[in-house]
């Protein structure tokens, strides 16, 4: 059975590996260590189809280790112990060329499983070389990540792409008996989503899907063969908090059409309606707040009717709302307030609790003094008796600052005719 197209033509060495060259050029920061074969263990992160795998495999040749492979979609904690246990039996244990061990879609591991690493890659058993599609910071336990580099591999550019279709055209024994000319490229760059190994399998279906050996590739000859352009969009992967990060900040920077783009993105990827109106439900407290009190109750409304009616009508209520908190005021004041509290708090510790504030159930800490002091606000005219509500260590702290919008504006003169100068801002 004949490999696929991308399997044939994968790099076996650095002189065909294709971009990357931060990396692997001239002066790449891996390029001394490979060459002379000092590896540590570490985590290729990337967009899918970049050539993480090809990397580590060409990184084992060149430095002439053993080679274990495992994939986390369909190994446990028992293969790996199997794996570590093999590469214990090797000759190039405890040397510059111990085995290397490739975990490929490391960040599906659980934490037991990548427990179950901790040992061999400490010890100098195995250098692990694992390859994710999300950030290892949040993917990754924190015991690996710090016996691990990170090197970040980039989307491969238009010019990357077509240099590897290129390269097919010219070194694959199957299409070298074939007369292609590449006439038209962007359907095929467009179908691909920037994923190497995905343009070569649509690159050959459209060669497999034409009976003549002179085949001239054109947009319109690829979208009649392939038909459908998905949508590129991982729920689970780096793109999905990309897409989800240029909606957010879309919104928060009063943007409509940049917000219903985006959030159409995530539609069209089939993203779940609840995560898309739990992240507007937070935002309208993050970056609207009391700028528009309106704002938390349209969205939490949103939420609640999403959840209800789904896919498809719901894209219409998550636009309306996404439109509504994009025109709306904005203000950070109360996400900017409870931040400087809680770093208060985490610098000075857990504060006494003024007397008079503290409550009394018992005689015993009535005769203390407990709440004797406090004044009920409702005794006073206005509902409002001046007092200290913070511990005397901070007494002069402030942690809420008004924006500059009208809500917020009325909120500052309400507190300054209260409190005079403490809050006279």
């Amino acid at each position: 059975m004949t490999a696929p197209l991308a399997e044939r033509i994968r790099p076996q060495s650095l002189s065909e590996y294709i971009s990357q060259s931060h990396l692997v050029g001239e002066n790449g920061s891996l390029t001394q260590q490979i060459a002379k074969g000092i590896i540590p263990s570490l985590i290729l992160w990337g967009p899918p189809g970049t050539g993480k795998t090809t990397l580590a495999q060409i990184m084992a040749q060149e430095s002439k280790r053993p080679f274990y492979e495992l994939s986390a979609i369909n190994s446990g904690v028992k293969d790996i112990r199997d794996v570590i246990e093999k590469a214990k039996q090797s000759s190039g244990l405890f040397t510059a060329k111990n085995p290397i061990l490739f975990i490929d879609e490391i960040h599906r591991f659980s934490k037991s499983q990548q427990d179950s690493l901790l040992a061999a890659v400490e010890k100098g058993w195995v250098t692990l070389i694992g390859a994710t599609t999300e950030n290892p910071s949040f993917e990754v336990i924190p015991a690996l990540l710090s016996r691990c580099q990170v090197y970040i591999l980039n989307a491969f550019t238009k010019e990357d792409l077509e240099n590897i279709l290129q390269r097919a055209i010219e070194t694959d024994s199957i299409l070298k008996t074939k007369k292609i000319t590449l006439q038209e490229t962007e359907a095929l760059l467009r179908l691909s989503g920037g994923d190497g190994r995905k343009l070569l399998n649509v690159f050959e279906l459209v060669i497999n899907a034409t009976e003549s050996d002179e085949i001239v590739i054109t947009n319109e000859k690829v979208m009649q063969l392939v038909q459908k352009n998905t949508v590129l969009y991982d729920k689970t992967g780096e793109q999905h908090y990309d897409i989800v990060s240029a909606f957010i900040k879309s919104i928060r920077g009063s943007d409509p059409n940049g917000a219903v783009y985006w959030l159409a993105r995530m539609i069209e990827g089939g993203e779940d309606v609840k995560f898309i109106a739990r992240r507007m439900l937070i935002l309208a407290s993050e970056d609207i707040g009391n700028a528009n009190p309106t704002a938390l109750i349209m969205a939490n409304n949103t939420f609640q009717a999403v959840t209800t009616i789904g896919y498809p009508e719901s894209r219409i209520i998550l636009s309306q709302c996404a439109i509504y908190l994009a025109t709306s005021a904005k203000s950070n004041a109360s996400y900017m307030a409870i931040g400087k509290a809680q770093q208060i708090v985490k610098q000075t510790g857990d504060l006494p609790v003024p007397l008079h504030l503290r409550n009394a159930p018992t005689k015993l800490m009535k005769e203390l003094g407990y709440g004797e002091e406090y004044k009920y606000s409702h005794d006073y005219t206005n509902n409002f008796a001046e007092q200290e509500f913070l511990p005397s260590e901070i007494s002069e702290t402030t942690f809420f600052e008004p924006g500059e919008n009208a809500r917020e504006r009325e909120l500052r003169q309400f507190l300054k005719n209260r409190w005079k100068d403490k809050y006279g801002y």
